[in-house]
């Protein structure tokens, strides 16, 4: 993850306008995000050190760079977690509730939006659907979510049905 996060900003700092960094499984089912079993021994021992640490990493990075407040980072996953422990210890798919983080690219320092219910099973208030996480993502590239795009039959699509959540940025 770390080597990975520095190639990311090297290609920044070089000009590569989106650069894309997922998190490759290695070493097996230790470095595999998807906590079916164990759930918390993964976490704490496996996951969250190495992510931290590489993720940290490369928001100081760019901040020393310079290169932050044009940049913006996100990290997310295809899904949330089932709020309640299955009989492995772990955790399940669950695409009702999830978190993202946003950093850099004008986006407020230290900002919280939303907040799941009191056992992370669903929104609770501010919700966020993945087509307005979708319409922030191209409005800060410079795109108008209702921008319509066809596709090889030539039938009308908009990039996103979503609103921006405009403001977790500066103005």
């Amino acid at each position: 993850m770390g080597q990975s996060l520095l190639l990311a900003r090297r290609l920044v700092e070089a000009g590569v306008r989106l650069v894309n960094v997922n998190d490759k499984i290695i070493n097996g089912q230790l470095a595999n995000w998807d906590s079916h079993e164990n759930n918390f021994g993964r976490l704490k021992n496996d996951l969250l050190p190495p992510a931290d640490r590489a993720f940290s990493a490369l928001i100081d990075d760019l901040d020393a760079r310079g290169l932050l407040d044009s940049t913006l980072v996100v990290a997310l996953a295809e899904f949330g977690r089932t709020p309640k422990i299955n009989k492995s210890a772990g955790r399940d798919h669950w695409p009702n509730c999830f978190s993202a983080v946003l950093g850099g690219g004008g986006v407020k320092g230290g900002a919280v939006h939303g907040s799941s219910d009191r056992i992370g099973a669903y929104p609770d208030a501010d919700p966020v659907s993945t087509a307005d996480l979708a319409a922030t993502l191209f409005w800060r590239f410079g795109f108008d979510p209702a921008t319509e795009v066809r596709d090889f039959t030539g039938k009308p699509y908009r990039l996103s049905d979503g609103e921006p959540v405009r403001q977790l940025f500066h103005a």
